[in-house]
């Protein structure tokens, strides 16, 4: 239930504080005096855009905020997959900001939440209903939800929604499976030349850095030998060579070696002896290992070639494929083969989904039906329970038949399609109603499909705004005594609470609370206003409403008379 509502620099309104009772709440005032304002910042709270240019003084934000009382069994699911704060008094509060910028923020309970929430929330909160509403009765998918509520069968619909999307889930995994399989097998050749290739040239990693140094050692074999040899020269050649000085002062200092080391000075000549002893066997080592690797070192023209094609065949295939390294080849190689399995055992795992999408398909159909069937025990409520209610508005021999018939193709919404057929008249032909019915029509049925859901208990407020266009004398009165019914708690019959918008007096004089919406000024601008009226001030605006301002004495006492109808 809607308990207050806050709006501050929104469009006319320079700050208003509205406070709603439980019950029939009428909203009365002149045309354009602004009473469509207050269903905009409504809007605004249940999600819908915000534009700068709505807002009284450009150079502030403007801020509409409103309290609700809920069920918390209701709401609760929905605050915790958003993770806000429900509280624990039921208290919900919605605040939207628009900034002079453009910008706007939305809060629950001081929580920051997008718009998509906020239209979640407000769907279950509140439902605003305008005179161009009555044009969603021409709608298929309003009048499929129509027979669901009528049939108060929530678990067949829910039982289908969870079947639809399971199979919805596993079409898509088929569709997608099956443009994988397609674009595999548009590529199969390409890859398995690619794999081929790859797989034929044997690559081993770290190969390239190895035969990238063979390859500058080959090149080189005329200048290593060259350096080589003259090393091998000096270390032991024939005139004068380093193991020839080497073995000499050696064999000089083996004359002092008897002399022993010394403790007190740098006579250490046996150990000089050893160490001249010990160069003399490592340079005789090194020699030896030159010596090795000079005959080692032969030119290969044909190694050359071997080395040379296999780099090549390397840096040809990191060309081909953009890569650097033969790491990343393998790589490749690794992906490649990985989808050619995929694609040799795509048959078998499309198969397999094929037939999870049959199972699904059978299962949609048995819930399809089911629901099927309880939207046709709605259909027949719908008839039954809205004749009265249709004869008590004016319509005596009006005539509504829901129609429904299952196809063979399954939506978000079933299997079924349903479509309402009306007459006004007794003995006319049955059509579409969205065809066939005129505004009051329109306006008077709509207001008894809404008597009639909103038992249903889905929602706690409903909001008509001129719903009454197109009707006047009595049947104005009825329409007002629906409405104060709908806003009755009755024994098998939720109380809900009804804000009427009306410009009919008969319609406002049932109201339990009545609020004006005037125009004033402020600041050399006019301001769009409303307040609360007394016993007194709504007899006046009653009979100001049947008659002109100021009021006839007939016009009052009518108006008092309403009002005592009205109790």
């Amino acid at each position: 239930m809607l308990k207050s509502l806050h709006i501050e620099n929104y469009a006319l309104i320079e700050r208003s504080d509205i406070d709603f009772d439980s019950g029939f709440v009428a909203i009365t005032g002149e045309t354009g005096a602004g009473k469509s304002i207050m269903l905009g910042a409504l809007a605004l709270l249940l999600g819908e855009r915000a534009d700068s240019r709505t807002l009284f003084d450009p150079g502030r934000k403007c801020v509409v905020e409103a309290l609700f009382e809920t069920k918390k069994e209701s709401i609760e699911p929905l605050f915790e997959s958003q993770d806000v704060d429900y509280g624990d008094d039921g208290a919900v509060i919605i605040r939207r900001e628009i900034l002079p910028t453009g910008k706007s923020r939305a809060f629950v309970n001081d929580t920051p939440v997008g718009l998509a929430f906020l239209k979640q929330l407000g769907s279950r909160l509140i439902d605003i209903h305008s005179q161009h509403a009555t044009l969603m009765l021409g709608d298929n998918i309003f009048q499929t939800r129509l027979l669901d509520i009528m049939a108060a069968d929530s678990d067949a619909f829910r039982q289908y929604q969870a079947d639809y999307s399971s199979y919805s889930a596993l079409k898509r995994e088929l569709e997608r499976l099956t443009a994988e399989e397609q674009q595999y097998r548009k590529d199969y050749d390409y890859n398995k030349f690619l794999f081929d290739e790859l797989e034929n040239a044997g690559l081993t990693d770290g190969e390239q850095e190895q035969l990238e140094q063979e390859s500058a050692l080959l090149a080189g074999t005329e200048e290593i030998k060259e350096t080589l040899s003259r090393v091998m020269d000096i270390c032991d050649g024939e005139d004068d060579s380093m193991l020839a000085r080497l073995n000499s002062c050696k064999s000089m200092m083996g004359k002092l070696a008897h002399l022993g080391d010394r403790t007190d000075g740098p006579f250490q000549f046996q150990s000089l002896y050893e160490r001249l002893d010990s160069c003399l066997i490592e340079l005789r080592d090194i020699v030896s290992s030159i010596e090795s690797a000079n005959e080692a070192t032969v030119f290969s023209p044909n190694r050359q070639e071997e080395v040379d094609d296999r780099l090549s065949l390397i840096y040809r295939l990191e060309k081909k494929h953009g890569v650097d390294s033969v790491k990343e080849l393998l790589e490749i190689e690794r992906k490649l083969g990985e989808q050619l399995e995929a694609t040799d055992g795509a048959d078998a795992k499309i198969h397999e989904v094929m037939d999870a999408v049959d199972q699904a398909y059978k299962q949609l159909q048995v819930s399809a039906s089911l629901l099927g069937k309880c939207r046709k025990e709605g259909a027949l409520r719908l008839e039954k329970e809205l004749s009265p209610i249709l004869e008590q508005l004016g319509m005596p021999d009006a005539t509504l038949k829901a129609h429904v018939e299952h196809g063979d193709s399954y939506g978000p919404m079933g299997g079924d399609r349903v479509s309402l057929l009306f007459n006004a008249n007794r003995g006319g032909e049955m059509r579409e109603v969205g065809k066939v019915a005129s505004g009051g029509e329109m306006s008077r049925l709509m207001l008894a499909i809404k008597s009639l859901t909103s038992r249903a208990g889905l929602l706690s407020t409903v909001i008509f705004d001129e719903i009454d266009t197109g009707i006047s004398g009595d049947i104005s009165v009825r329409v007002g005594d629906i409405m104060k019914r709908m806003a009755t708690a009755m024994p098998d019959t939720p109380a809900i609470q009804v804000i009427a918008i009306t410009h009919l007096p008969q319609i406002a004089a049932r109201a339990s609370q009545h609020y004006k919406v005037y125009k004033g000024e402020s600041c050399g601008r006019t301001t769009s206003n409303i307040r609360h009226l007394d016993d007194d001030e709504r007899c006046h605006e009653l009979a100001v409403m049947l008659s002109s301002d100021p009021p006839s004495a007939a016009a009052l006492q009518t108006a008092r008379e309403l009002m005592k109808r009205g109790l």
